[in-house]
């Protein structure tokens, strides 16, 4: 059986005070698919997220990443899902101060269990395939922007995780870095990975194929919902 790389069905996350992030989400994401989620600041964008990528359990609802239900796993098994499944790609780069490249590109596969010289070895691929091989030993204060960001997607995909999660890949970078990266997002979705891509730039959002709307903690729009609804009404499978 063939699952979908990410399937959340009624999902709700409340915190203490009253607020509610997230309202009755259900998402299907398939394998290979590149997907935007867009929307204002406190519509629930980030702690989607922070849910799909199981660093935060919802309230009510299911959550199932590549056939696994994320409820009925242990802490343990949890981290192990994450470790090889999922890439973290986030808006500040968080990348160590005064350390290269390399190594913090390395310093991402610790928790793989693999040797230090193994680690290296993909370090040194990831960010190869980035386009940063000439700057492996440079520090991040040494580079710029978009390099810090593509040693950031390189640690990420460094482990050749199958799913890939970016909030606000480009929201630090300025228009041109913020293209590179793109373009280097898609170059990795059209290698396989499923990359979902959390941002409020509906320039960024209207450059990929599939854009889910939030609001309110709602999801209020799926373009591929409505291109779906929209063939099978011109099929006359679904009433006008």
């Amino acid at each position: 059986m063939t699952y979908p790389m990410i399937a959340l069905t009624e999902v709700s996350r409340a915190y203490p005070g009253g607020v509610t992030a997230l309202r009755s989400v259900s998402l299907r994401v398939e394998h290979g698919e590149l997907v935007a989620v867009v929307g204002p600041s406190g519509s629930g964008k980030s702690t989607l997220l922070n849910v799909v990528g199981t660093l935060d359990r919802p309230t009510s609802g299911a959550v199932h990443l590549d056939g696994h239900d994320v409820a009925e796993l242990s802490d343990g098994r949890l981290s192990a899902l994450r470790a090889t499944t999922i890439g973290f790609v986030f808006q500040h780069f968080h990348l160590a101060a005064r350390v290269p490249a390399l190594d913090n590109v390395a310093d991402g596969l610790v928790y793989t269990g693999l040797r230090r010289s193994e680690r290296r070895r993909r370090a040194a691929e990831a960010l190869e395939r980035v386009g940063l091989g000439h700057r492996m030993d440079h520090e991040p204060h040494e580079l710029s922007g978009g390099e810090r960001q593509r040693v950031a997607i390189a640690r990420a995909v460094a482990g050749e995780p199958p799913l890939l999660l970016a909030d606000e890949p480009t929201g630090a970078l300025d228009s041109v870095s913020g293209a590179g990266v793109m373009d280097l997002l898609h170059e990795l979705n059209a290698a396989g990975t499923t990359i979902v891509i959390i941002t409020h730039d509906r320039e960024v959002a209207g450059g990929l194929p599939r854009q889910v709307s939030m609001r309110d903690g709602r999801i209020v729009a799926d373009s591929t919902a409505a291109a779906l609804t929209a063939a099978l009404r011109a099929e006359g499978r679904v009433p006008r």
